[in-house]
């Protein structure tokens, strides 16, 4: 409630209040300095400690009272700055309501529910006045006199901070505030309402939906959830409990859309999953529905936005060595691209004894941010597949197939091996072959290629992408993208003297002399193997022979030609699909007469549908392991290292 003059009546109590606690404590100050005087000039001895004031004042004489006047220094019990802060709340709800001005929103509370409403009380009425000073400055002054009668002979003049003319000058500004407040302001049913702000010009149509861009795409709703949104709001408990105001809820569209998209970040950002699916659904086989799906277009753009992943294809013939190179990070993780790729695809021929040292050693190398999704054997035929962590989880199945080549099928040195997977949409197909040697057993080799297209017994379970286009005679054909790579033993036709002469007079970059005699880009050419399939570019020098642990070819009696006979092809049912962006070879591996050759890839992938067996985020966690271990002893014995040789160098300077 408010009083007629338009300032409200508690206001004015407590600022009542607030003076008269001032003026007695000037009072009691006033009389404590008298009889501190008094006590000083009348036996000469200062009071006692103890000594309360009442008592020090009966020991003053009569004239003393009369003549003594208060000094600047005279003592005065604390007291809290009541005014003071009074003004600090009142200037801040000034700010606020210049805030709201400003704002185009209306503070009428039609339902009388704020929190202010049992604060206002009745006020007796009393004339306005205008001017500087408040309305209520003169019932302030006169309820302070009639309280504090002893307020003007403690402060004569008016010149006591606790005077009554400075809290009249005080309680003017205060009252001035706030009938500048409530000044113009309608009142209805005794509680203050400001008028509500039209704006100068119409405002914008404004999105139903308005939660921010960002806030809609990390917490977008499955296709299958889409009913959500049509779900009534009681149905979400939390929605009406992050909101301070109860009164907001059902006021109008805005709320209710935006506490809806709200309440999907409530739990996490990830898509709500109804409990009726969890029960239904089978996440062998998710849902056919290419939008929202795992496989769909939306995740796919949110990891490649591009439609564009990196593949890593390498092959080597270790020849068996036992010994493994102390460092892969060149032939791994080469330096002319700035980025690692997001699948490596590595085969081996005429592996290592020890074949889980050798995939220990690429885990090692390639790190933690990615998991072995597969790996098999054929033999000494080893192919492993590592993948980047996050996308374990887009991968389908995986199956493998052999096929030997050799008359003597015990012996399993020649043959070929392969791994075929989906990929969101895609479907990869890798194999890796070991052909059989020989400078002019060219026939051979061909009869090679031919038996494994024909046996090579993939896919086995997953769904082929698009079986219009495949055969049943050539593998190659049911796949979208294929990668070939081994020891394909394909010879120079020219002798040991010529070659050496090319590779003497060119610089390595340019051997297209040396491709010239190449048997197989002659017999590609013709079409009579690898149908289909292309290569890039080469400009290395031939990977075969050299002698172990030297720069230098074939220096035995035998006086091999080198050759390139490790080679890395690849086709795709559709064109362009796949863009060559590196091929080479790793000269600084030297513990084989073979050296790694190994290309990059950009290729495209397109997104899939959730019919299809999925791996379920499946990998080698035991090789993760260990390879991070191994890794994580490695860094710190460098670190040890490094340290010793500073202390080593400090002692000998010393």
């Amino acid at each position: 409630m408010s009083t007629p003059n338009g300032f409200p009546q508690h206001s004015r109590v407590c600022l009542t209040r607030s003076m008269e606690g001032g003026a007695v404590q000037d009072l009691q100050a006033k009389k404590a300095g008298k009889a501190a005087k008094k006590e000083a000039g009348g036996d000469g001895a200062p009071p006692k400690i103890g000594t309360p004031i009442s008592e020090t004042l009966k020991l003053l004489p009569e004239e003393l009272k009369a003549n003594m006047k208060i000094k600047s220094i005279t003592p005065r019990p604390p007291r809290k700055p009541r005014l003071e802060r009074a003004a600090s709340l009142d200037e801040k709800s000034w700010r606020k309501w210049r805030r709201f001005r400003t704002s185009q929103e209306s503070l009428t509370d039609p339902n009388e529910t704020s929190s202010s409403n049992g604060s206002l009380q009745e006020a007796s009425p009393s004339p306005p006045t205008r001017g500087r000073a408040s309305p209520c400055n003169p019932c302030c002054q006169q309820d302070s006199l009639h309280t504090s009668p002893d307020a003007l002979e403690a402060s004569p003049g008016g010149k006591s901070r606790g005077g009554a003319s400075d809290l009249g000058k005080r309680a003017s500004e205060i009252s001035s505030a706030f009938g500048g407040l409530l000044r113009g302001k309608g009142f209805a049913g005794g509680k203050p309402r400001l008028s509500q702000i039209m704006p100068a010009r119409p405002l914008p149509p404004m999105e139903l939906n308005v939660a921010s861009h960002s806030l809609r795409t990390a917490n977008r709703i499955d296709s299958d959830c889409l009913d959500y949104r049509h779900y009534p709001q009681h149905k979400f408990g939390r929605v009406s409990s992050s909101l301070s105001d109860s009164r907001l809820q059902g006021n109008g569209t805005l709320y209710d859309n935006c506490s809806t998209d709200s309440m999907k970040s409530t739990f996490s950002v990830l898509t709500p999953i109804r409990a009726k699916d969890v029960r239904s659904r089978s996440y062998l086989e998710g849902s056919l529905l290419a939008s929202g799906a795992l496989m769909g277009a939306e995740e796919l753009s949110r990891y490649f936005p591009n439609r564009n992943m990196g593949i890593f294809v390498a092959t080597w013939n270790m020849q068996g060595q036992k010994e493994l190179p102390a460092n892969l990070d060149d032939f791994l993780l080469p330096t002319d691209p700035d980025f690692a790729q997001d699948m490596y695809v590595i085969g081996v021929q005429e592996g290592c004894p020890d074949r889980r040292e050798w995939e220990i050693r690429l885990q090692e190398t390639l790190g933690p941010h990615y998991v072995l999704l597969h790996s098999a054997a054929h033999g000494v035929l080893y192919m492993s597949v590592f993948i980047r962590r996050d996308l374990i989880w887009f991968c389908s199945e995986v199956e493998y197939a052999t096929v030997t080549t050799r008359i003597v099928s015990q012996i399993k040195t020649k043959g070929a091996l392969g791994i075929s997977f989906t990929f969101f949409g895609t479907s990869f197909l890798f194999i890796t072959s070991h052909f059989t040697s020989g400078d002019s057993k060219v026939n051979e080799r061909k009869l090679d290629y031919n038996k494994t297209i024909q046996a090579l017994t993939l896919p086995k379970n997953v769904p082929d992408t698009n079986p219009y286009r495949s055969s049943s005679s050539d593998v190659t054909t049911r796949f979208d993208e294929v990668f070939w790579f081994g020891d394909f033993n394909f010879r120079l036709n020219k002798d040991r003297e010529t070659v050496d002469s090319i590779l003497n007079q060119n610089p390595d970059t340019d051997v297209s002399k040396l491709l010239v005699y190449d048997q197989l880009t002659s017999e590609m050419s013709r079409g009579s193997i690898f149908k289909g399939f292309q290569e890039a570019d080469i400009h290395f020098r031939p990977s075969y022979k050299f002698d172990i642990g030297k720069d230098s070819y074939d220096t035995t009696s035998k006086q091999r030609t080198p050759s390139y006979t490790d080679r890395v092809v690849f086709r795709s049912r559709y064109k362009d699909d796949i863009q060559a962006v590196k091929y080479s070879s790793c000269p600084v591996i030297k513990t084989s007469d073979h050296r790694p050759v190994f290309a990059l890839f950009r290729v495209k992938v397109r997104p899939g549908r959730d019919n299809i067996p999925l791996a379920a985020g499946l990998f080698d966690r035991d090789l993760y392991l260990i390879g991070i271990r191994r890794r994580a002893t490695r860094e710190l014995l460098k670190r040890r290292e490094r340290k010793d040789q500073r202390s080593s160098s400090i002692c000998s300077i010393s």
